[in-house]
């Protein structure tokens, strides 16, 4: 099955309205306890953020990104601005919000797994007021990506979308207020594995899919970890296991999914296909620590998959 996205001249391939961040990332040997000391194994400070990531993962492959979002007033704020900028991502939309921290994350990495745990702080003065988005910066591209978190900005952006006839695609990882209305009007609906149950409030993954499928009519799937993905094609699963790497640090993997799921349907490829590639490149990413240091080549894709093949 192909999508066959009437994809309009545009002057981006994608345009990604959402989160940027800057992370603290530190590799320890197990899990903190309370009241403990532990020396550290690792340590980087990275740009992060769900839709920025997804643009810079994109922009790395060859294609035409913009960038829409709010960075604060504040040295973190030039440092997620400047990890954008720099890979060749379009950033002339993003606002600086006056007397606003940027939002930024502290993320334990436990070093025999590579399983992390996020502790984050958003300025709530980094959410758009009605009239700073503008449609014809917003609607720039052939396919618009964003997230849930800034969800009337989202709900904005996706109507604007659907007039102009261009497709979306959104990364949900949590229940907001609004995130009914908003997923009735998504096209690509790529959501982490605990949303489906989340929404639902059903305990069975399948289960929770089929349900979540009567909310929206958009094209449904999960990601699932080292497990892979799972998707609803016409009522029916499509599976498509994880590949095994050795893992370093799973942050940004769910980012850097949904750059290869966007950069699968630009080429038109088949929902298989892209799962495939999707996956590859989620795994990869996995093999070094942060969302923005372990993203693969697409050199390094074809070589991974060439090696899982033989």
């Amino acid at each position: 099955m192909r999508f066959n996205l009437l994809v309009r001249d545009k002057p981006f391939d994608v345009v990604g309205m959402g989160l940027n961040s800057v992370d603290f990332l530190t590799v320890v040997p197990k899990f903190p306890t309370p009241n403990a000391k532990m020396e550290m194994l690792q340590f980087s400070k990275q740009g992060g953020g769900q839709v920025a990531t997804a643009m810079v993962v994109l922009s790395r492959w060859g294609m035409k990104t913009k960038y829409i979002g709010k960075i604060g007033e504040d040295e973190l704020g030039q440092f997620s601005l400047h990890s954008i900028a720099q890979e060749g991502v379009e950033v002339s939309s993003v606002m600086i919000e006056s007397n606003s921290t940027n939002q930024f994350a502290m993320i334990i990495v436990d070093g025999p797994t590579g399983e992390r745990t996020i502790l984050w702080n958003r300025d709530q003065r980094l959410i758009y007021r009605q009239g700073e988005l503008r449609k014809e910066e917003v609607c720039s591209g052939k396919i618009l990506h964003l997230d849930g978190h800034d969800i009337h900005a989202a709900l904005q952006c996706v109507r604007w979308a659907r007039e102009e006839g261009i497709p979306t695609l959104i990364d949900l990882d949590k229940v907001e207020p609004f995130t009914s209305e908003l997923i009735k009007e998504i096209d690509f609906i790529i959501t982490s594995s605990r949303f489906p149950m989340l929404y639902t409030g059903i305990s069975d993954q399948k289960r929770a899919l089929l349900e979540l499928q009567k909310h929206t009519p958009g094209f449904l799937c999960a990601t699932l970890g080292f497990e892979g993905a799972i998707a609803l094609l016409d009522g029916e699963f499509l599976h498509v296991g994880g590949l095994k790497v050795s893992v370093v640090d799973t942050t940004g993997a769910g980012d850097v999914f949904h750059a290869g799921f966007i950069y699968g349907l630009l080429q038109n490829w088949e929902v298989a296909e892209i799962l495939k590639f999707a996956n590859s490149v989620a795994a990869l990413k996995c093999k070094a620590l942060g969302g923005r240091k372990g993203i693969p080549s697409l050199e390094e894709v074809r070589g991974f998959r060439t090696e899982k093949k033989t």
